[in-house]
């Protein structure tokens, strides 16, 4: 699957031409970019299958970028990128990817301190070289030094939205050799982490070499690390290692629960093996007396026989699963299929690559029973975001639209800006006639504490504000939480009856499930959307679920499983 190798590239030539003050076309690449890395279904496939018009037919994607893509698909390499590439130095790309360093920034460091490379750049910020630059201030080279200390964190993880799909491609490929019998993937990818360090496979087979073979000379992969009869590991182009292992199917689930993990979790499970007289591994659960095994074809029964309920990947985190386990008051939690509409999309009216209609009937594929438009306001112009009378245009749109599409409901809703004093980015006379707002911050991201808080309450305090979007602003390795007090958070969001949302985009995953376990313990509401800005984007949904899943939610802590009328109930 090239979809991520292909977006990266993009996004490279977006940052180059930026610095190349080349004007439009870095936006027409990021567009394209966001839409390959949200496509589900592989580029090449849709390449054989329906030649440069179906490439053609993609969100944000014409002739031009159809023809660059083929190109890659093809050779391996976009001509025009390399040769981009050779007209600045190697660094570049690393340097444009820490927090607060756009293309311009990036070129006057170059220009003013001779910095190629995030090694010049941390070498100039500790000497206190770039507040001295037009535009740098102190403050600057403190965020520089953290925005270093997260871009490195990130070196050493993936993003969960750009692993599972790997993972998953990796699977579909290994399931077409004859003789495979089982496989899952494992480890904090099957738990959900937001980010993930590398991925577990795990298959049984009676032949292992052939499954070796071919999972070794993948088209994927850029360089082997190991290859044996029962582990091999490898390096995809994209840098994520991924290792696979052969087990005995009397033994896979064992593997499967220990390779899971966590490290947490796994201890003190074998802890209650041991008090109850077993000892517990990879290979299975055995008789401390005779060394029986007495279970391990399932995780299932190993869980069983320890006397407690099935314990879900995404809660093995060692914070209360095993105890409600033991006790049999684990919750049952929320599913994809629970869902019945998403609440927070974007479309071309503000910085989405498709129309109300199109986005409608997508969901209307998905069996929702409902969807709501949510573009960004006017105080976020990057975005392209819109005033009071061109909302007052869509809301005259959506209602000519319901009429036309049947089966489906489109809501009429809105994401407006939490301005710096808390106030919205649009009237209230023009909120009240919305059916859902979503109040978001987009801006100012490094107030104190005790300003944000108030900040963030002033706005739930709107009595036509339903739901606060992306809660923490964090942007996973780019950008760290703002700062605010959560109880006074969440307690406000309870006395407004303000739904917190779990915002399913790969980079934000926001809520996460500490934090959403957390406000679960004030009662709150949530909704989990998918913020999608183009209709590819709307699988994310797994994702908030997973998030939901990590932080114990059911399906009645979640307004958007709820059918339409009652959902209109439960807000403001």
């Amino acid at each position: 699957m090239k979809n991520q190798e292909i977006a990266q590239i993009f996004y490279a030539i977006a940052d180059i031409l930026e610095i190349q003050n080349v004007q439009w076309k870095p936006v027409a690449y990021r567009k394209a970019a966001r839409a390959l890395e949200a496509l589900s279904e592989p580029i090449e496939d849709i390449y054989t299958e329906k030649g440069i018009k179906g490439l053609e037919k993609l969100p944000a994607i014409g002739k031009n970028l159809a023809e660059k893509i083929i190109q890659y698909i093809e050779t391996g390499k976009i001509k025009s990128y390399e040769k981009l590439k050779k007209k600045l130095p190697k660094g570049f790309p690393e340097l444009m990817e820490i927090q607060g360093l756009g293309p311009k920034k990036v070129k006057k460091l170059y220009k003013k301190l001779g910095i190629k490379n995030i090694k010049d750049l941390e070498k100039a910020a500790k000497k206190h070289k770039i507040k001295e630059l037009e535009t740098f201030k102190e403050k600057s080279e403190e965020n520089i030094l953290k925005g270093i200390e997260l871009h490195k964190e990130k070196q050493d993880r993936m993003l969960l939205g750009k692993a599972l799909p790997q993972a998953r491609e990796i699977i579909n490929e290994l399931k077409t050799i004859k003789g495979v019998q089982r496989i899952e993937y494992a480890g904090s990818l099957r738990r959900m982490k937001e980010t993930i360090g590398d991925i577990d496979l795990l298959v049984t087979t009676k032949n292992a070499k052939p499954v070796m073979n071919y999972f070794t000379s993948m088209d994927s992969v850029k360089r082997i690390l190991a290859k044996g009869e029962t582990k091999s590991a490898i390096i995809l182009k994209t840098g994520i290692q991924v290792d696979l292992r052969v087990l005995k199917p009397d033994e896979f689930g064992a593997a499967l629960q220990y390779f899971t993990g966590s490290k947490d979790h796994n201890i003190k499970l074998r802890n209650i093996a041991i008090k109850k007289g077993y000892k517990l591994s990879e290979y299975g659960l055995f008789s401390k007396k005779n060394n029986r095994k007495v279970a391990g074809k399932t995780e299932n029964e190993i869980y069983r026989k320890l006397g407690m309920q099935y314990i879900e990947p995404e809660m093995r985190e060692n914070t209360g699963e095993i105890e409600a386990a033991i006790k049999k008051k684990l919750p049952k939690l929320v599913t994809l299929k629970d869902i019945k509409g998403d609440l927070h999309m974007h479309t071309k009216a503000s910085d989405g690559t498709t129309t109300i209609q199109e986005i409608a009937k997508a969901c209307k594929q998905r069996n929702y029973e409902y969807c709501c438009i949510t573009e960004h306001t006017k105080s976020l112009k990057i975005a392209n975001g819109i005033n009071e009378k061109k909302l007052e245009k869509q809301i005259k749109e959506i209602k000519k639209l319901n009429k036309k599409i049947n089966g489906i409901k489109i809501l009429t809703g809105i994401e407006v800006d939490i301005l710096k004093d808390g106030s919205l980015d649009l009237n209230d006379k023009t909120l009240k006639k919305l059916d859902i707002v979503i109040a978001s911050v987009h801006s100012n991201f490094k107030m104190e504490k005790k300003e944000m808080t108030k900040r963030l309450i002033k706005a739930m305090s709107n009595e036509n504000v339903d739901i606060l979007g992306h809660p923490t602003g964090r942007m996973i390795g780019m950008r760290e939480a703002y700062k605010f007090d959560i109880d006074q958070i969440f307690q406000a969001a309870k006395d407004t009856n303000t739904a917190l949302e779990i915002n399913s985009q790969p980079k934000r995953m926001d809520l996460n499930g500490y934090m959403i376990k957390k406000a679960k313990e004030y009662k709150l509401k949530f909704v989990i959307s998918t913020d999608a800005h183009n209709i590819s984007r709307l699988s994310y949904m797994e994702l908030g679920i997973a998030m939901a899943r990590k932080g114990w939610c059911q399906k009645k802590d979640i307004l958007n499983t709820l059918p339409l009328k009652k959902l209109m109930k439960q807000l403001k």
